[in-house]
């Protein structure tokens, strides 16, 4: 069985996906990316391909890293700032 996973979505991505935060099962970072591009439209993929993720606090860049139990995973557009 799959772990579930926390996803906190901030700025854009909150934006696109219509929701602050979701439960969802997933076993790796890759599958969650997949899950909520569906789940969520053209809308959320197209932002996501510009996110950043942190999984527990710590920047993840591998798709295929597992996520356990209770992992927390956040997506980050690009923030604008000055």
């Amino acid at each position: 069985m799959s772990p579930d996973v926390t996803v906190r979505y901030f700025a854009g991505a909150r934006a696109a996906a219509g929701v602050e935060t979701e439960d969802r099962t997933a076993a790796t970072l890759a599958d969650l990316v997949r899950q909520i591009a569906d789940a969520h439209g053209p809308r959320l993929e197209k932002v996501l391909t510009a996110c950043s993720f942190l999984v527990d606090g710590q920047q993840a860049r591998d798709p295929g890293l597992a996520l356990a139990p209770g992992t927390v995973v956040d997506v980050l557009p690009p923030f604008a700032g000055g």
